[in-house]
């Protein structure tokens, strides 16, 4: 039984009154390893919707996310707005299992549309902090001599640095892999210069990480510290 067959069977045994479902996820690229799961996106009618959870079925791990049509569009704006959107793309890109009502044709639509859209324009101040914030992780970086403080400043600057990429190409984010996925297309080398550069960092070798991470902070336009200032929230009477 190939990989959808499985899907659509687990969807049929767990929830046969489904109106949609959706298998997402690396399985179905040339991605796929022997520790791919199956990440699935059943649609109903209402409860038990919302939920998600992790499983066991057959010999696959599976993640299974489960909403209403309603529910799914009340997951999917936020995480639009924060410019990474996992169930987004689970069924932009996803192979659609069944559609018992149009239901799955409807919201495949829509997240097609909304994932060719992209994200929301960057704006100057978002833009603004993470330069801000990887000035002053560079800075770190810079002073560090104890070895376990430089493991998690190194990693930090890592990410900070493709995420900093992404936002100057005013594209989508991504957590883990899917951070070095959605640089691909933007930055083809950068994964591997950090990750070349961060090898070094950790035997204590600091300048070509600092020589990439400062790359990438020009092309956001620069370093940002001395005179930078954020307002707290106010209190309303």
């Amino acid at each position: 039984m190939d990989v959808i067959e499985l899907a659509r069977a687990l969807v049929l045994e767990r929830h046969p009154d489904a109106r949609a479902a959706f298998l997402g996820g690396s399985v179905l690229t040339r991605r796929r390893t022997a520790r791919s799961d199956l990440d699935v996106v059943v649609l109903l009618d209402g409860p038990p919707a919302p939920y998600r959870a992790s499983l066991r079925y057959g010999d696959w791990p599976v993640e299974l996310f489960v909403h209403t049509e309603e529910s799914w569009h009340d997951f999917v704006t936020p995480e639009i707005v924060r410019r990474n959107s996992p169930l987004l793309w689970m069924c932009a890109d996803g192979a659609l299992l069944l559609d018992a009502d149009g239901t799955g044709a409807r919201i495949s639509d829509t997240a097609e549309r909304l994932a060719a859209a992209g994200p929301p324009p960057v704006t100057a101040t978002a833009l603004e902090d993470a330069r801000y914030a990887l000035t002053d992780l560079l800075d770190d970086f810079g002073a560090c001599t104890d070895a376990g403080e430089r493991l998690f400043v190194v990693a930090d600057l890592v990410r900070r640095s493709a995420e900093l990429a992404l936002l100057t190409h005013g594209t989508w984010l991504g957590g883990g892999k899917w951070l070095a996925r959605r640089l691909e297309p933007v930055a083809p080398d950068l994964a591997a210069r950090l990750d070349e550069a961060a090898r070094a960092a950790l035997r204590g070798e600091q300048a070509a990480l600092t020589s990439v991470v400062t790359e990438v902070l020009d092309a956001a336009g620069g370093p940002v510290w001395e005179g930078y200032r954020r307002s707290g929230p106010r209190e309303t009477a």
